[in-house]
């Protein structure tokens, strides 16, 4: 606990204790200085790794002695507290960090120190290797949902603020990642596949509208409506699973080459046909991109993402109709 107050800073005079601002404090008789008592400043900080794992110290001292935590002191006078997160990251761990912002301020009665303010930071590693001193026994990286109990609830308060600040980021990441290896893991952008399947009928309802009345697509007002509609329905009912893996691309060829071949016979034009996919295409994205307003970074890449899944899809789908229009069979 902090020590109390016994004579005066100012005059050396034993002090006494008064109310003094609706509080008890320590005050000097002779010359009315008052001793105040204030929170211990500390800063901790939090670093990750390429993994997303964060950097914690194994506690060689009480108080918690053996149990781990963020690289964490108090601040020393004459240093910024940032300036003190890093020298703390530097001697606990013997990484170099630079600061990138402030996670979190924590208020904490210690039964050892008495009132601290912790004050938490994010840094990014810029030098240095990782090894255990000062107050550390141990160093070593945690999965961030998979951490060791830590010796202050402030630790955790911070971690959670430092993923809050990543989720986005890293959200667009793992989304832009599963659109690298191809379709079948989940993407930011399934929510707005999904928000098309079950509104299919709006977005048949549009492009049945365009197709019937747009002059790129004339063959299409001499089909029956219902047959029309129905077999846009299936596309678009079917067009998030088509869109999961490789496992369904037969059943996207099948489903295309029989379309061409079949307005083909019914003495379509090429271009007609193609013209009603780029139409249907339009209306699905315009109605993706539609719903909501796109103000947050991780709005705007489901909609880019989308439209890039989109194209690719419907390069595959007028593919397939080109060749059944070329074929004399259903495959």
């Amino acid at each position: 606990m902090p020590v109390k107050a016994k004579y005066c800073s100012q005059c050396g005079a034993a002090v006494v204790t008064r109310m003094v601002e609706d509080r008890s404090r320590e005050v000097c008789p002779a010359c009315d200085t008052i001793s105040y008592q204030n929170p211990l400043p500390v800063a901790a900080c939090v670093v990750l790794n390429e993994d997303r794992k964060v950097l914690l110290v194994r506690r060689k001292r009480e108080p918690h002695k053996g149990m781990w935590c963020l690289p964490i002191g108090f601040a020393e006078t004459g240093e910024t507290i940032a300036a003190a997160a890093r020298r703390e990251l530097m001697e606990e761990t013997g990484v170099e960090g630079r600061v990138l912002r402030l996670l979190d301020t924590h208020s904490f009665k210690s039964d050892h120190y008495g009132d601290l303010i912790i004050v938490t930071f994010e840094l990014e590693k810029t030098g240095g290797v990782e090894q255990a001193g000062d107050d550390a026994e141990r160093v070593s990286y945690f999965p961030i949902n998979w951490l060791p109990p830590l010796a202050f609830d402030a630790n955790e308060k911070a971690i959670n603020a430092c993923v809050d600040a990543h989720r986005d980021e890293w959200a667009i990441q793992d989304s832009f990642q599963s659109l690298q290896a191809g379709e079948g893991r989940e993407m930011l952008s399934d929510a707005l596949i999904a928000f098309i399947r079950d509104h299919a009928k709006e977005v048949t309802k549009a492009w049945f509208e365009d197709v019937r009345t747009n002059p790129t697509t004339l063959s299409y007002r001499k089909i029956d409506p219902d047959l029309l509609v129905d077999r846009c329905s299936i596309a678009i009912s079917q067009f998030r699973r088509w869109l999961r893996g490789h496992e369904a691309d037969q059943e996207v060829r099948a489903f295309y080459r029989t379309l061409g071949q079949e307005r083909k016979a019914q003495g379509f034009a090429m271009h007609e046909v193609l013209s009603s996919q780029t139409l249907l295409r339009k209306h699905i994205f315009t109605y993706a991109r539609s719903q909501g307003v796109w103000q947050r970074p991780i709005d705007v890449y489901r909609v880019l993402e989308l439209n890039r899944r989109i194209a690719l899809f419907f390069d595959k789908a007028i593919y397939h109709t080109i060749r059944g229009f070329e074929e004399d069979e259903t495959p």
